[in-house]
């Protein structure tokens, strides 16, 4: 199995900026696409951005020219940095990624647990 523990989260003022982390741990894996998406109160999940194991991303478009995601294959971990925060961006952030399971290689995704982000002055 593989685990993703996210850790970053926060209280920001509007304007401030907060980098998330997300680490995978485990065996017998390898981590394709990773990304972030977010809850917020009352509404579905939804994309925030993504990263292929090659570095190709995307994001949503609320986000864009603020948010930067970035990943260190080496250490397994996906980040997210966060600038220009609005009150909007409050939210439940939840770690994903796509993994192939070896000695198989069936492909399965998995989630981290969240971490609160709140903006708010």
């Amino acid at each position: 199995q593989v685990q993703l523990v996210e850790s970053g989260g926060g209280l920001v003022q509007p304007g401030g900026s907060l980098r998330l982390s997300c680490a995978a741990s485990g065996t017998g894996f390898s981590l394709n696409t990773m990304g972030w998406y977010r809850a917020a109160p009352e509404k579905e999940r939804e994309l925030v951005a993504t990263i292929t194991s090659d570095g190709l991303t995307n994001y949503a478009d609320s986000v864009k020219g603020r948010f930067t995601i970035s990943r260190d294959n080496a250490k397994k971990t996906v980040y997210l940095q966060m600038n220009s925060l609005k009150p909007e961006d409050t939210a439940v952030y939840y770690c994903n990624a796509d993994c192939r399971i070896w000695p198989v290689g069936h492909l399965r995704t998995f989630w981290g647990r969240g971490t609160q982000v709140t903006v708010s002055s």
